[in-house]
This record gives structure tokens, sequence and C-alpha cells, in this order.
């Protein structure tokens, strides 16, 4: 695996993981947090969300098999959720949208910020597809969980920083980030659909 695929992973984890709209969440839910908890919401949430997403990155592949689904289709159909996600990020208001309320009582390092924020359908439907057993090997997969792990750490600096980012950035700064990571997905996507087409008509 040479430095522009995992370069190309790189970019889809950041685009489905969403470190900024993350950000944004964190200072949401965590604005009437102390501060010294803000830190370890922040790892809780990094471990709980890399958790779930590398049970699915070792296991996603029994689940398919044991309920007969193609990873050509499941990679198809991944490749079209992840492009609808794109063009939600594009044309949608990006960071700024008002993040999910947990109910009282609730870990917000759990809901909404482990689930969905980190682990999302999205990010979830990318560590499955970027591990396929048919087309890539155990050490090209050993990478890929390095490169995710590169992404939540960068997630978790981001949470760990989250205030003063987001007043140097500010709403529009994000919004044009997410913008931008949203068109990098659907351009991803399309290739994942493309791929997936030409192996099941192959």
């Amino acid at each position: 695996m040479n430095f522009e695929l995992l370069f190309g992973e790189f970019l889809l984890l950041v685009a489905t993981i969403d470190p900024i709209g993350t950000l944004s969440i964190f200072v949401g839910v965590t604005r009437r947090s102390a501060k010294e908890d803000r830190p370890r919401i922040a790892l809780k949430a990094t471990l709980i969300g890399g958790a779930v997403l590398l049970a699915f990155l070792i296991l996603g592949q029994f689940i398919l098999g044991a309920l007969d689904i193609r990873l050509e289709s499941f990679q198809l159909a991944g490749g079209i959720i992840l492009f609808l996600l794109g063009l939600q990020m594009v044309f949608g208001v990006g960071p700024a949208v008002e993040p999910p309320k947990p109910e009282a009582g609730h870990d917000v390092a759990v809901f909404p910020l482990a689930i969905p924020s980190i682990a999302s359908p999205g990010s979830i439907l990318a560590v499955v597809i970027l591990t396929d057993n048919h087309r890539f090997t155990i050490l090209e997969q050993a990478k890929t969980s390095v490169v995710l792990a590169i992404v939540l750490a960068l997630t978790y600096v981001l949470m760990l920083l989250a205030n003063p980012i987001h007043r140097l950035i500010g709403e529009t700064g994000g919004t044009i980030i997410v913008k931008v990571m949203g068109l990098i997905l659907c351009a991803l996507a399309t290739e994942n659909c493309v791929e997936a087409v030409q192996k099941l008509w192959s």
C-alpha cells in the first residue's frame, strides 16, 4: 500500500469521522461542564468511539458473511450513503447545526460524542470498506488501523483545544472546512461506487 492510498484513507476517515464537526458538538455539550472535566470527557469519547470502530474493523467482514451479503454490494450501498453524507455536508449548514440534545443524566462522552459523532454510520461504513479481506492484506489492514488511530488522535487533540480553535476559526471557518471535506467525501464515495459496480458486473 503506497503513500497515496494511505493518504486517501486518511482523507476518507477525516471526512466521515469529521473532527471539526465533533469539535463543534464538544463545545456545545460541554459548555456547562467544569473545565477540569473536559479532558476526561474528550478522552472517554475518543476511546469509546475508537472501540466501536475497531470492533467493526475486526468483525465487519464476519457480520457481512453471516448475513450472506457480498462485500461488493455493501461497498456500493456504502458508497451511495457516503455520497449522500458528503452532499449533506456540502449543502447543509455545516458545524453550526444544533448538536443532538442528550437526555438529563446521560453521559455526553457516550452520546452524542462517541456515538454518533465519532463512530458515525459513515465512519463505520468506511472502516468496513477499507479493511476488505479480499482487497487488502493483513499488513495493509494494520496500516489502515494506524491511520484510524491517527485520525482519532487528531479528533482528541482538537477536542482538548476546542474552545481556542472554535474562537479562532469561528462558525464560518468551520463551515468552509466541512464543505470542502464533504466535496472530497463525494469524490471518494464515487470511486467506491464505480469500483463496486465494475466488480459486480465482471
